[in-house]
């Protein structure tokens, strides 16, 4: 017994490092993604009803930046609780069968987590066969021809959301299972309690 415990807490802490810091990288990228895409969401106001002529490309941009936006910043919102959730049942039950029932939908989730990303690789499959109609790379700058982007870069942010909600998930089930079970001092996490003291 002495051995899994030590077993389930060498692997929760581990995954709690390494959320940890892809997480960290995603949010700051998800800020960028989101800067931007208020960028070009005010340029595309600007011409379209300042100089009375929409660009063809912004729309999409938001778009493809809201998407990785999403994808990078959701599995984080999912560590610290931020989904929405009716938890009055949790609430009301004795704490073991509260616990019991956390783990259920933990689990649940999964399942339905890892048929999202079988659904997300498939979708970049037939990304690959699309191309951008409004997102070129300029390689007309360097002497050559506009090439358009494969939709499959935008449909990427999925799966790659997905994994690291996979990841969490499976975290929050260790984490979950040691709270109630063991009763250990787990690793808090620094970035949530920052936030929420600001």
């Amino acid at each position: 017994m002495n051995l899994i415990i030590k077993s389930l807490l060498f692997f929760f802490n581990l995954l709690e490092k390494v959320n940890t810091f892809f997480l960290r990288i995603g949010r700051q990228f998800a800020w960028i993604a989101m800067f931007l895409m208020v960028v070009v969401i005010m340029v595309q106001v600007f011409f379209r009803y300042v100089l009375n002529n929409a660009l063809p490309w912004p729309d999409e941009v938001a778009r493809f930046l809201m998407l990785w936006m999403t994808g990078l910043i959701a599995p984080s919102a999912y560590r610290w609780g931020g989904f929405v959730s009716i938890d009055i049942l949790e609430r009301y039950l004795p704490k073991l069968i509260s616990t019991f029932l956390t783990l259920f939908l933990l689990i649940v989730s999964l399942f339905v987590l890892i048929i999202g990303l079988e659904l997300g690789f498939k979708h970049i499959n037939a990304g690959w066969i699309f191309s951008s109609s409004s997102i070129k790379i300029p390689f007309n700058l360097i002497g050559g021809k506009a090439e358009p982007i494969k939709l499959a870069w935008m449909y990427m942010s999925l799966p790659v959301g997905i994994v690291f909600l996979i990841s969490v998930n499976i975290e929050l089930i260790f984490r979950n299972i040691l709270n109630n079970f063991i009763k250990l001092k787990l690793p808090e996490d620094f970035d949530k309690q920052k936030l929420e003291t600001q």
